[in-house]
C-alpha cells in the first residue's frame, strides 16, 4: 500500500479509510472524497495497492479489531461498533474470514499466548 500513499487519488483514499474506518465507506462516497470517478479509484487503488478499496477497508478494520482484542478487554459489539460493524455477526464473519478464527477465540489464543511468554493477561 506504499506505492499508493504517493498517489493524490489514492493516497487521498487510503487517508480517509485510516481517517474514519468506521465510517459506513461506498466506492462512490470514497471516490467523491478523493476527487475522482469510481472506475479511477477501482482501477488505480487496485494497481497500487494490490486490492480493492472496500478489500482494504475490511483487512484494515481487522487489524485495528485485533489490536482491541489483543490490548483491551472491551466486548465484541464495543470492538465491532468502533471498527464500523452494525452487528457482532457481521464482525465475527468478516474477521474469522480474516484471521481464521472467531474473535474470541482469537482473543483467547492471544492471551495464552501471552501467559505463555511471561506477560500479564488482559483482565476481563
Amino acid at each position: 500500500w506504499l506505492a499508493g500513499v504517493g498517489d493524490r487519488i489514492v493516497g487521498a483514499a487510503l487517508n480517509a479509510l485510516h481517517k474514519k474506518p468506521c465510517h459506513a465507506w461506498t466506492l462512490e462516497e470514497l471516490a467523491r472524497t478523493a476527487g475522482t470517478s469510481r472506475s479511477v479509484l477501482a482501477e488505480r487503488f487496485q494497481q497500487l495497492v494490490g486490492i480493492s478499496p472496500m478489500q482494504y477497508l475490511t483487512q484494515w478494520r481487522m487489524l485495528l479489531a485485533a489490536n482491541l482484542l489483543r490490548s483491551s478487554n472491551s466486548s465484541l459489539m464495543r470492538i465491532a461498533e468502533e471498527v464500523g460493524y452494525q452487528t457482532d455477526t457481521a464482525f465475527s464473519r468478516a474477521f474469522r474470514r480474516e484471521f481464521g478464527a472467531p474473535p474470541a477465540a482469537w482473543r483467547r489464543g492471544q492471551e495464552k499466548k501471552s501467559m505463555a511468554q511471561g506477560a500479564e493477561p488482559v483482565s476481563h
